[in-house]
């Protein structure tokens, strides 16, 4: 069921997220330098967090501690807007072109609570 298709940076697989609600979903679409670029940006968060619970121990100033926070979610937002976007490109882009009309329908409900999710 996968096609290959020919990016600038390579080939990508281009395929169906697995949706059957009976089996644990995965990504199969995942770029391994997307993915290696999250797991790097989510072990610098974890350290961000760690240098936060260290900062409330010390009793650091507030001011201090509310900016790593800031810079903290920041960090995590870049991290989904790349899952999202590799969720647009493969995942809903695949079910968009050649899921029924009850999978688009659905694609189109999980990305409409996605976005309203992350908006917040």
């Amino acid at each position: 069921m996968a096609t290959k298709k020919n990016t600038l940076n390579g080939t990508v697989e281009d395929v169906l997220c697995n949706h059957d609600l009976d089996s644990e979903r995965k990504a199969v679409g995942v770029d391994a330098g997307i993915k290696a670029s999250n797991l790097r940006r989510l072990r610098r968060i974890e350290g961000q967090i760690r240098g936060l619970q260290r900062m409330v121990e010390e009793d650091r100033y507030c001011a201090d501690i509310l900016t790593q926070v800031s810079s903290t979610q920041e960090a995590l937002r870049a991290v989904a807007r790349a899952l999202m976007r590799n969720h647009l490109c493969h995942c809903a882009a695949q079910t968009v072109r050649t899921g029924s009309v009850e999978e688009r329908e659905a694609m189109y409900d999980e990305l409409l609570g996605m976005i309203y999710k992350n908006a917040r």
